[in-house]
């Protein structure tokens, strides 16, 4: 099993970046768990989203086997404190080769990410 993290974000009128960081589940290839903010993009919002992605599927056990936590190579998912926090909760962190396709694209992931980062309207 293999989810993947990632993030994005947007420019909006009142020139405030609003800044979203969310897990997919690569088989489903559904969102998971997601945050999003006008803060710092910073591992803690990282550890959140695995923490919740980690109770929304399993509950209040861990998973039996290692999930690969895959991502890019920013420094909220490389930063020692969000890699030991994966492997505690029975996550193996993963991160892909700098300069390839899956590092650089988050809307081969979900098609979705594509039209709501055109669409710039929220609701």
């Amino acid at each position: 099993m293999r989810w993947r993290s990632d993030g994005f974000e947007f420019g909006c009128d009142n020139v405030e970046k609003l800044r979203v960081t969310f897990a997919l589940d690569c088989c489903g290839r559904e969102a998971i768990d997601w945050a999003a903010s006008t803060g710092d993009y910073d591992s803690s919002t990282v550890q959140d989203v695995m923490l919740r992605s980690v109770e929304k599927c399993f509950g209040d056990r861990l998973p039996d086997t290692p999930l690969q936590w895959l991502t890019d190579n920013c420094s909220a998912y490389t930063a020692h404190e969000t890699r030991r926090f994966a492997r505690e909760l029975n996550l193996e962190p993963c991160t892909t080769v700098v300069s390839s396709p899956q590092s650089g694209s988050i809307s081969v992931l979900h098609p979705s990410v594509e039209l709501i980062a055109q669409s710039r309207h929220w609701p």
